[in-house]
């Protein structure tokens, strides 16, 4: 596959990535990657998908949203990335991005989303009706309950999740919102802004999936539970085809998965990919 380095604009930030591409076959469609919460486009299925997809004659593009990484700098010491996401800045992102692929002639693009960045793939989808299909790779199921759930399971705050949430609302209501918390159970770091968005405005996965407008993969680990990543129930709701895959495929970040995982992508797209850019 040929690689081309891509930056994407925004108001603030560009959002870095890559575009790949097939090398000796023609371009049968694209594919947008969504990344994991504080993941980038370097790590986990944006990174391990690409070659198989490729080989199909999918063009790939794996790209940075602003809430990439737990915290990074650019070319200042002013601190971004995912403990200061939005999640209006992430929907916006993928809008962006989706955009940056229109203008490059390809057709709307396949998506597919891993954790975190399958629920914004699912939002993505219900906003641009024409997506072709959807991969989901243990997304999450959202909503305003997802942060205790998270908490009950040992992650996000954990046995501190009522003191945490406490005073994560103290600061957002004291002006002090961009203050950062060390948080148990999540990725140690967060603003107490971001903590509380993903209280009060997280997208719920299940209200969404009756609007998903295309044929859906959905794939889980056997290790992961299954109220954090309902497969079934967005199966219930939705009024397309859902094909649920639980592997054996080594957890959330699919260690040592990867091959499986990919192989179950590429063999639930081969009949829905068509020829044409």
């Amino acid at each position: 596959m040929r690689v081309e380095v891509v930056s994407i604009e925004t108001a603030t930030t560009p959002l870095d990535g890559l575009l790949y591409l097939p090398e000796h076959r023609p371009v049968t469609g694209a594919v947008q990657l969504m990344h994991g919460n504080t993941m980038n486009f370097y790590v986990g299925p944006p990174r391990f998908l690409p070659p198989h997809l490729t080989a199909m004659g999918l063009a790939c593009l794996a790209y940075n949203r602003r809430g990439h990484d737990v915290a990074s700098n650019r070319n200042s010491r002013r601190l971004e990335g995912g403990a200061f996401q939005t999640i209006a800045e992430a929907i916006e992102d993928n809008r962006l991005a989706r955009r940056w692929l229109d203008g490059r002639g390809f057709r709307p693009p396949i998506v597919v989303g891993h954790s975190n960045g399958g629920l914004l793939a699912v939002r993505h989808v219900v906003d641009h009706q024409d997506t072709p299909a959807l991969v989901l790779l243990s997304a999450h199921r959202g909503g305003t309950g997802l942060m205790r759930l998270m908490a009950e399971n040992g992650l996000m705050a954990a046995d501190r999740f009522d003191e945490i949430t406490a005073e994560a609302r103290r600061l957002v209501a004291a002006d002090a919102g961009q203050t950062l918390m060390l948080v148990p159970g999540w990725w140690y770091l967060i603003t107490a802004t971001t903590y509380v968005e993903f209280l009060d405005h997280c997208p719920d996965l299940i209200e969404m999936a009756a609007a998903i407008p295309c044929e859906t993969l959905f794939i889980r680990s056997e290790e992961e539970p299954a109220d954090l990543y309902p497969a079934g129930e967005v199966a219930a709701r939705a009024t397309a085809e859902v094909t649920i895959e639980t592997l054996a495929a080594g957890g959330h970040y699919y260690v040592d998965g990867e091959e499986l995982v990919s192989a179950r992508v590429v063999a639930w797209l081969a009949d829905r990919v068509q020829p044409g850019s």
